[in-house]
């Protein structure tokens, strides 16, 4: 096995994941990825099973039955990096709303020592989001601030998906108690980690929002958000945490 894995979570994504496959596998020659699909519908896991065939031992497929969300995906593919004797384990998206060319830049900064965790920023300077309208770009930023205000985290972009875990984290984390499935998930693992001691570091990239597949944002996924992020505080003052 490499050292470096990259997980891909999936729900519906068959038009994109070929090309983000095949970016990624350019961009990062000793990189492996494991793509965690939630039964999709739409044929995703063939796809990824088609570009298995092309690069074999580099592309790995978990099939999931039924769409059980964002951070329990990351929690499988988790174990199974830490199983299979990874050191450096990627969060990223299917949709190129993460550039897998800076995959390189995130796994300098652990690789080196820097940090324990890097973590592909939006809001730090240097990076910036493409292709969203300003109210929805408010929001975000608005929410970012929010949870910088609750908890005190030193992340300007807590809800960031793209990021780069040493495994050494990812080992003294309980992950069986990460409860968080959407973007909650992206603070409550943060938190935790910077509970346990752990440096982060945020690199600024460029974030461009989907052009083909559709948005699993809902309503329940906000709300999750802002009232998880109260729960993770009560939790750290309360010493349960």
């Amino acid at each position: 096995m490499g050292q470096s894995l990259v997980i891909i979570p999936t729900y519906n994504e068959s038009s994109n994941i070929s090309k983000i496959l095949e970016a990624t596998m350019n961009a990062t020659r000793d990189f492996h990825v494991l793509v965690v699909d939630d039964g999709s519908p739409d044929g995703t896991a063939g796809l990824v099973r088609n570009k298995m065939e092309k690069y074999p031992n580099r592309i790995f497929l978990e099939e999931r039955q039924g769409k059980l969300g964002l951070g329990t995906a990351y929690i499988k593919g988790f174990k199974w990096g830490l199983a299979n004797g990874y050191q450096y384990i990627f969060e990223m998206d299917a949709d190129f709303s993460h550039n897998p060319e800076d995959l390189i830049r995130l796994h300098k900064v652990v690789h080196s020592g820097k940090s324990d965790v890097a973590v592909g920023s939006r809001y730090v300077k240097g990076g910036k989001v493409v292709n969203w309208p300003f109210l929805r770009l408010f929001l975000s930023y608005g929410a970012s601030l929010y949870v910088r205000i609750i908890t005190w985290m030193p992340v300007k972009d807590p809800t960031a998906g793209f990021i780069c875990y040493h495994r050494k984290v990812l080992e003294r984390l309980d992950l069986d108690n990460i409860k968080f499935i959407g973007y909650a998930f992206q603070i409550e693992m943060k938190y935790k980690a910077r509970i346990k001691g752990f440096s982060i570091s945020e690199i600024p990239i460029t974030f461009t929002d989907r052009i083909e597949g559709s948005s699993k944002m809902s309503k329940a996924i906000v709300r999750e958000a802002i009232f998880g992020v109260i729960k993770l505080k009560w939790l750290r003052i309360t010493g349960k945490l």
